[in-house]
């Protein structure tokens, strides 16, 4: 999708492109995105309007998009701020965006039939799980439900997305850990949401801190 827009091509928004196989996918930080066959792996374009709430935000209406497709398979599914679906502190599916001209690729990921091994967090697919999903019926799935949000992050406004994701979101209050770019480790609680999308965490020494950029993890209790 990128690729296409990049050269100048018309892309029409609610397009999906959907991949059987990947070789170069990249995931959030040029993490290696690792594929597997029977997983989803899709990017669908938004096309951005003048009355349309802040780009970013579309990260939150893709999360909520893919929690609703997951939940009735994955009642235990959890979005972690800002593009990570997690059942049992395992990463299930994460969200990519990237931007060219006025146009927002949505990149998602979900493990469908296998999840990679990777070094630094714990996977998991929905077959693990014990849930069989045929990936063709996911798409259109995830497709009509990411159609759905988007319509009311543009109605609605952003406040009603915000509500969504934060209802998907974790508790209020569990601990989280967030590596800002350019600044150290911080550990605190997790507090919700800021009008814009970022993240609010009351940090162990009181005060209350926006996270616009960086990693967030859930932080166990025997991990503080």
């Amino acid at each position: 999708m990128l690729a296409r827009l990049s050269r100048g091509e018309t892309v029409g928004e609610g397009a999906w492109l959907i991949a059987d196989r990947q070789t170069a996918g990249r995931g959030r930080l040029g993490r290696n995105w690792q594929d597997g066959a029977g997983n989803f792996m899709g990017s669908t374009v938004v096309a951005l309007r003048g009355s349309d709430p802040v780009p970013h935000t579309l990260a939150l209406v893709a999360g909520v998009a893919v929690h609703s497709a997951v939940a009735g398979l994955a009642p235990d599914a959890m979005l972690k701020w800002p593009n990570d679906l997690l059942v049992g502190g395992a990463k299930l599916a994460g969200l990519l965006l990237e931007r060219q001209g006025d146009c927002i690729v949505i990149g998602v990921g979900v493990n469908l039939a296998s999840a990679p091994e990777l070094p630094d967090r714990a996977t998991v697919s929905l077959a693990e799980l014990g849930v069989a999903v045929e990936r063709d019926a996911f798409a259109a799935d995830l497709a009509s439900r990411l159609a759905a949000e988007l319509a009311i992050w543009r109605s609605a406004g952003l406040t009603e997305t915000l509500a969504r994701w934060t209802a998907r979101g974790p508790r209020i209050g569990a601990r989280i850990a967030a590596n800002p770019h350019g600044d150290e480790r911080l550990t605190g609680t997790y507090r919700g949401l800021d009008p814009e999308g970022g993240l609010l965490m009351r940090l162990d020494t009181g005060a209350i801190r926006a996270i616009h950029a960086g990693e967030v993890e859930l932080v166990r209790p025997e991990e503080d």
